[in-house]
């Protein structure tokens, strides 16, 4: 498997999917294009097999992986993104006579040119995409991807009998947020909606980055009511779920088009029982229902947003029930057992010589199926 910078925090599915490869005695090695200093429970697990390419062209470091990779028995190279990693296993690939092939998930499928994307998908035994969002690009672009959502961790994270306990007058709401402080997150526009709120609410805000998020919080008048607490692990953000009535996922499109594909907050937050809160945009609605398990606000439109936080602030009862119901979802879709089988049997399928598995695919039950197109 050839990933981008090891270990990166904020890349869980692919930790999760290289321990469940790795389980079934299918990795052999982990070839790294940067390394990171960031830190995963669990990632320890793979450090021996992680090799961390040297600087260079990405034909420089194709060499070098050719060149190692020679002394070991494989059967083929995937990639985990489509931009470095994937040119960087397609011509090592070539080298060592293997098939190749690699997995695609948002802003990195945005980083390539339509002609280069193309000329990898030809090139490649298997193209995967995660979310619906990023698999109606590959296919407007030519491409006939496997569509094979990432999975949580549903014993890691699960729901407490607490979960939006609070009843109306027991104040404030106590609203979480995760993600890295970039523009495609849309915090300002959370921070915006908590100033324009009526019901009192606190906000937790997980993350770090420079967006002058801190300098926001203070000119609107947050300061009381807005928690700025950095970045954590895997480890310390079930228990921030558990705790939380309702946890806020606010993503936009970027002025540069990048966009979220399904952030790992959704998934975890909804099989930790939550009230989620979203917006409608990228591959989220994939995930989320309106009403029926979540809430959907249109991107970047902090009235719409205060207004929902305002009305779940006011109604337990449908915050357990849309809580109760994103669970079901969870453990019925994203479980990451089934996700990861899904994605190992894709690439024994693709690299082994196995018979390519052909499974139901319905919006309501994703599978390694070839995906055709939603638009």
């Amino acid at each position: 498997m050839v990933v981008s910078g090891w270990p990166r925090l904020s890349e869980t599915f692919a930790l999760n999917e290289l321990l469940a490869l790795r389980r079934t005695g299918m990795l052999t090695a982990i070839y790294a294009t940067k390394a990171d200093s960031s830190s995963q429970p669990d990632h320890e697990q793979l450090s021996d097999l992680v090799v961390v390419l040297p600087d260079g062209t990405e034909q420089q470091q194709a060499d070098y992986l050719s060149a190692h990779a020679q002394k070991l028995s494989i059967s083929g190279l995937h990639a985990y993104f489509a931009h470095r990693p994937a040119a960087v296993a397609m011509r090592a690939a070539a080298d060592l006579s293997v098939p190749f092939g690699f997995s695609t998930h948002a802003v990195d499928a945005r980083k390539v040119t339509a002609e280069t994307l193309g000329a990898q998908s030809a090139a490649a035994a298997v193209v995967i995409a995660c979310n619906p969002d990023i698999a109606d690009l590959l296919v407007e672009s030519g491409v006939q991807p496997l569509l094979i959502p990432h999975g949580v961790d549903v014993k890691r994270f699960q729901p407490e009998a607490t979960n939006g306990h609070q009843t109306v007058g027991c104040e404030p709401l106590r609203i979480l947020a995760v993600g890295r402080f970039v523009e495609k997150k849309g915090f300002p526009v959370l921070l915006s909606a908590m100033a324009r709120t009526e019901m009192p609410h606190t906000l937790t805000l997980v993350g770090n980055g420079d967006l002058g998020l801190g300098e926001l919080v203070g000119s609107l008048g947050l300061t009381d009511r807005v928690q700025l607490v950095g970045s954590l692990n895997h480890d310390q953000l079930p228990d921030l779920y558990r705790r939380a009535d309702i946890v806020a996922v606010p993503s936009i499109v970027a002025a540069n088009n990048d966009r979220d594909g399904l952030p790992n907050v959704v998934l975890e937050a909804m099989a930790s029982g939550c009230c989620v809160v979203a917006s409608r945009v990228a591959a989220i609605p994939s995930a989320i229902e309106h009403l029926m398990n979540g809430v959907l606000v249109e991107p970047g439109n902090a009235d719409e947003l205060a207004r929902e936080l305002d009305r779940l602030a006011l109604d337990p009862a449908l915050r357990r029930r849309l809580g109760s119901a994103a669970r079901t979802s969870i453990m019925d879709r994203f479980s990451l057992d089934t996700c990861a089988r899904r994605m190992c049997d894709a690439l024994e399928a693709a690299y082994g010589g196995a018979p390519v598995p052909q499974r139901d695919m319905t919006a309501t039950n994703i599978m390694a199926s070839p995906y055709v197109g939603a638009r």
